[in-house]
């Protein structure tokens, strides 16, 4: 172990366990380059929760703290300056998005982070290292959820503290709205369900918590958090970033040429009402779930 409380490694600790290959294939596909590259865009969106989510993570200085999903690194560098003489950890399957975290922070001058590619079901953590844990949108990709929440409480101290934000229900997001009314277009199935791995998988609070129970968590609590997100200059720049993703890409890569421009044409239709001064604006609605790892008994 070394000094930030997981294994001395930034790359060959890239193993994923059975249940989280596809999401290790993906991360470090199209998907993970997509979002690195778009690290500002994905910013913009999801910035909103960046408060709400290190207030209740409550950070201090001198914490070491460790962030799942930790993507580009965002909220790692947010959490790092928070911490000041303490540390900022950042885990994730994601090479091409690690690696934009590490450039990111050498050009922001963020000394105190470090980020480590892993599976936080398996990861070795030094065990009571960190002070607290935070997640923008990074624990819902887990095969065996409670795996990774025991892993990671493990790696807490007795108190340490747990703050994460996960999508709520699909039908509160706007962005998910929008790509819903192409229904008559596209073969959206079951895109959005809650269920398997992905971003809808903790939509239920009450089966979000009882997860976090069950992985060993007290004091379990779940607050909805909405923010609006910045998603473009125009319906059009919005419907292409939307299209881009990899969501977008798959229900487009299912249709014709001609049905995906048709496609296009309707979901620029569907963002027009959200314009406003030079940028598209959406609405999310999240929660803000914090749970404790057990304090000491006193007496």
């Amino acid at each position: 172990m070394d000094q930030f409380g997981t294994t001395a490694t930034t790359t060959t600790n890239t193993a994923a366990t059975a249940d989280n290959a596809a999401q290790a294939q993906a991360w470090n596909g199209y998907e993970g380059a997509q979002w690195a590259r778009s690290q500002n865009r994905w910013d913009a969106i999801n910035d909103g929760f960046n408060q709400s989510l290190l207030d209740a993570a409550g950070i201090s200085a001198g914490d070491h703290v460790l962030d799942i999903g930790c993507g580009a690194g965002r909220t790692t560098r947010l959490a790092a300056r928070r911490a000041g003489e303490g540390r900022a950890v950042g885990l994730d399957l994601s090479g091409p998005m690690l690696e934009r975290a590490r450039a990111s922070a050498t050009h922001e001058g963020v000394r105190n982070v470090s980020f480590i590619q892993g599976d936080a079901q398996v990861h070795p953590f030094e065990p009571g290292f960190f002070d607290a844990a935070i997640s923008r949108y990074g624990m819902t990709f887990f095969g065996d959820p409670v795996a990774a929440f025991t892993n990671i409480r493990d790696a807490l101290r007795p108190g340490g503290r747990l703050a994460f934000i996960c999508a709520a229900e699909a039908e509160s997001n706007e962005w998910l709205g929008a790509l819903a009314s192409l229904g008559d277009v596209l073969p959206l199935g079951g895109f959005g369900a809650p269920g398997a791995p992905g971003m809808f998988s903790l939509t239920d609070p009450d089966h979000t918590l009882a997860l976090l129970t069950a992985a060993g968590f007290e004091e379990a609590r779940a607050q909805r958090v909405e923010a609006a997100g910045n998603w473009g200059r125009d319906a059009e720049d919005a419907a292409a970033f939307l299209l881009d993703s990899g969501p977008g890409r798959h229900l487009l890569s299912q249709v014709t040429p001609e049905v995906q421009e048709r496609a296009r044409g309707a979901l620029i239709e569907s963002l027009r009402p959200y314009e406003d001064a030079g940028a598209l604006w959406l609405r999310s609605s999240s929660w803000l779930v914090t749970a404790v790892r057990e304090r000491p008994a006193h007496g």
